[in-house]
């Protein structure tokens, strides 16, 4: 097999918007496996990476996630209140740096020893965005403000600090949809991280 790079040629990119992200037209020719060319044309919405951190307590078995208004599921059907784990973009600044931020600013925790555990395209069908995930330990000391996110982002959060079974519970039931907050309880499900011997 060829490098991708050498089977795919991009042949016009128009840009369709740039207002709040940059969402372009492309298209390309590219080399299917048995070598013919074929012409191609895609729509790529680009709003920059992200990061997303799950916030938790191996004492009390719990963890911190937020509730707030995302019109785009509203407009899907859902009500639209989507209980998520701290997250946002990076906007130019270091993935480690910009969840620790997003932490503080959404849940009033301001935690040091953040652990990234994984990356992931979260829908490479139409959109370049790729997400760094986190963990982090949390307790009283650290709860700094009241969190709620930034009044000048428009942001309005509800701080819930729940059970880690209430949380898997709530997943299973359908309460939490939003896929991100999935993948980190997964991976604390299958990682055992409320083992206090526990070193992933």
């Amino acid at each position: 097999m060829t490098d991708t790079a050498e089977r795919v040629n991009i042949v016009d990119t128009q840009v369709l918007s740039h207002d709040w992200y940059l969402l372009k037209k492309i298209t390309f020719d590219y080399q299917r496996n048995n070598g013919e060319w074929q012409r191609q044309t895609r729509e790529v919405y680009d709003r920059g990476n992200g990061a997303a951190i799950l916030l938790f307590n191996r004492q009390k078995r719990s963890v911190v996630l937020t509730r707030q208004f995302r019109l785009p599921v509203f407009v899907n059907g859902h009500d639209g209140l989507l209980i998520e784990v701290a997250a946002g973009l990076l906007e130019g600044a270091a993935p480690e740096q910009r969840i620790r931020d997003e932490a503080e600013e959404e849940t009033g925790y301001r935690v040091h020893d953040v652990k990234k555990v994984f990356e992931a395209y979260m829908s490479p069908g139409s959109v370049t965005e790729k997400l760094h995930f986190f963990i982090a330990e949390y307790d009283s000391a650290l709860k700094v403000s009241d969190g709620g996110g930034l009044e000048e982002e428009t942001e309005e959060l509800e701080v819930l600090e729940w059970s880690f079974d209430e949380a898997l519970a709530a997943f299973h039931r359908g309460e939490i949809c939003d896929a991100k907050t999935i993948m980190l309880l997964q991976y604390a499900a299958m990682n055992n991280v409320f083992n206090a011997q526990a070193s992933h």
